[in-house]
């Protein structure tokens, strides 16, 4: 009987008991309208809020998905760089933020993605930058990338698309980061004088040293909604100016207004817009031979 009473009947008390615990991603909030958001659902939704319609950031492997055909595409591993040049270290060495932000990217090693594949039935190269690595910030690895994205581009003969989401320059990497400003514009040359498009994405937030450089040089520029885009802070701006900044300041609509911005696509409807694009740019012939035919018929 103690047995039953010492052991065996606490054992089944704990078991019907026992509570069932929700994983702890199951459900979010949008930081906009502060609805709940059933994880699945939000994803299935290219993380746009169903709700309000606030698009959230996007990082490059679960963005590459929705632009290419079918999905499918080839990733091309950055050119290998010093991983710390300048040993630096603040509150911790940088060698460790970059294996831990490595731990954290979904197989990338820096802050840039670039992959290839048909979109529209075209070859197009893709480079995007991850916010989520180090605050998308751009380094010698990620110049590196970009380099690497506008040569495939120029010896595939194909668009080059670029996806920016960046705080700006590395500062672990000093002048170093600087220097890819540079590197990147004459990266963006090379592709213009062979002739093929160059179309920039600006998403949530494009700021600092990638909006000095390659992110403004498209030939057309498309930003998703409410992004925030400029080279330094609105707060910083204000401070310096001592001015009220008007609403809506440095946001993609703003840009949109005063002729910044070619265009604010929702992320459902830039795969399509894209294609559109690239059809445009690439084959103008035939698309005045189909308008002729339009306006003929």
């Amino acid at each position: 009987m103690n047995w039953l009473t010492n052991f065996v009947r606490p054992k089944l008390r704990a078991l019907v008991s026992r509570k069932k615990e929700a994983p702890e991603n199951l459900w979010l909030k949008c930081p906009k309208c502060e609805q709940m958001l059933f994880t699945r659902d939000w994803e299935a939704n290219q993380e746009v809020c169903t709700h309000c319609g606030h698009h959230m950031r996007l990082r490059p492997m679960k963005r590459l998905p929705h632009v290419f055909d079918d999905g499918k595409f080839e990733l091309h591993p950055l050119p290998r760089v010093v991983s710390d040049p300048l040993k630096f270290r603040d509150t911790k060495r940088y060698d460790a933020r970059l294996k831990e932000a490595q731990g954290k990217a979904q197989g990338s090693t820096d802050a840039l993605v670039v992959a290839s594949g048909l979109m529209g039935n075209r070859t197009t190269v893709v480079a995007a930058l991850d916010f989520g690595f180090m605050g998308g910030s751009m380094g010698t690895a990620v110049g590196d990338g970009l380099v690497m994205a506008s040569e495939l581009a120029v010896n595939r003969k194909a668009p080059l698309i670029v996806f920016s989401a960046s705080g700006g320059a590395r500062m672990q990497e000093g002048i170093l980061s600087l220097m890819q400003l540079t590197r990147t514009t004459i990266a963006v040359r090379r592709v213009k004088e062979a002739g093929l498009p160059y179309i920039v994405v600006l998403t949530d937030p494009t700021t600092g040293g990638v909006s000095a450089s390659f992110a403004m040089l498209g030939d057309i520029h498309l930003a998703e909604p409410e992004a925030i885009i400029g080279f330094a802070g609105p707060r910083v701006i204000q401070d310096t100016i001592r001015q009220e900044l008007p609403p809506g300041f440095q946001r993609s609509e703003y840009l949109l207004e005063h002729g910044m911005v070619d265009a604010v696509v929702h992320r459902h409807k830039l795969r399509e817009t894209l294609i559109r694009l690239v059809t445009l740019l690439m084959d103008p012939v035939v698309i005045e031979s189909r308008s002729v035919a339009v306006a003929d018929g």
